[in-house]
């Protein structure tokens, strides 16, 4: 999971057509702390985690998981239709 890290920030930063650069700019940290990040030399704090997110317009799930939002809402309507589907002693099982 931690190497997959870099990797989804890559990914997403490539996505909107950025440069190492322009995102270590848009963060505030560094453009050789952003390209370790990304070949897994770092892992990232929290805190950078979050700052990536915010610049990239992501999640941290998006960053840390690779779930993205409409992933997300996704999940939440095939589990729903899901649970429409069990009988209420699965229900009760459920909870």
């Amino acid at each position: 999971m931690i190497k997959m890290i870099g990797k989804r920030i890559a990914e997403l930063r490539k996505a909107r057509g950025w440069t190492q650069e322009k995102l270590a700019e848009k963060v505030g940290l560094s453009n050789n702390y952003i390209s370790n990040i990304e070949n897994n030399c770092f892992i990232p704090s929290p805190e950078s985690i979050m700052k990536i997110g915010i610049a990239l317009d992501v999640t941290p799930n998006d960053v840390l998981l690779g779930i993205s939002r409409a992933e997300k809402a996704y999940m939440a309507q095939a589990i729903a239709v899901l649970l429409a589907q069990c009988t209420a002693w699965e229900k009760v099982l459920l909870k």
